[in-house]
């Protein structure tokens, strides 16, 4: 492949830390970033606005992803429902692959992107935490965003996200057979960052 055109996919469940190992490869390494997550919540917002969602999808543009609101609790749940649907994320593919070959680099970060979105991908970081450990960092980041919601709640919403999410029939999230997967449960960031730039590091 291209020197330029390296690819660094990132899979793993919600408030798992993907967003964050990625976002900091991405500075580390001098790639472009995109959390796919966004482009299902910005179709999410619009749908929630009264536009149909395949039709959202298939108008989505960069500044889409790029609105406030996208990461409020309600967007969160239509996100993972519309997420579910084959036309949506059909309508999606050649947004994340055609962002995945820019020169320059790039990483992308979600839920089926070494296994449909980018298989061939240079490297390939499956990140993951144990349920209650993912549950307590979004009820933290949501409070912080001043967000009043109980923490049982987040880890009920959760586990009913993980299960769409895994038993869905279109690209489930599952790890690619060639991914170093990182479980950041007992990590800091900075060793979950480390971890992830050896794993990279030594693919591209």
């Amino acid at each position: 492949m291209n020197a330029l055109k390296r690819t660094v996919a990132i899979d793993g469940p919600a408030a798992s830390g993907k967003g964050t190992i990625a976002r900091s490869l991405a500075t580390h390494f001098g790639f472009a970033h995109l959390d796919t997550g966004l482009l299902y919540r910005a179709v999410a917002l619009r749908a929630l606005q009264g536009e149909e969602p395949a039709q959202a999808a298939r108008a989505l543009r960069m500044e889409d992803v790029e609105r406030d609101g996208l990461r409020d609790p309600g967007v969160s749940l239509k996100a993972s429902e519309v997420a579910a649907d084959p036309e949506i994320r059909e309508a999606l593919i050649e947004f994340q692959r055609d962002f995945a070959r820019r020169d320059g680099g790039a990483v992308l970060d979600g839920r089926d992107i070494g296994t449909v979105i980018c298989p061939d991908a240079d490297a390939k970081l499956f990140v993951t935490a144990r349920p209650a450990v993912r549950a307590a960092r979004r009820h933290s980041e949501l409070e912080r965003s001043g967000h009043d919601i109980d923490y049982a709640d987040v880890l009920r919403e959760m586990a009913e996200r993980d299960a769409r999410d895994s038993e869905r029939d279109d690209a489930p999230l599952r790890q690619a057979e060639d991914a170093v997967a990182i479980d950041t449960s007992d990590m800091t960031p900075h060793e979950a960052l480390e971890a992830a730039i050896i794993a990279v590091g030594e693919r591209v």
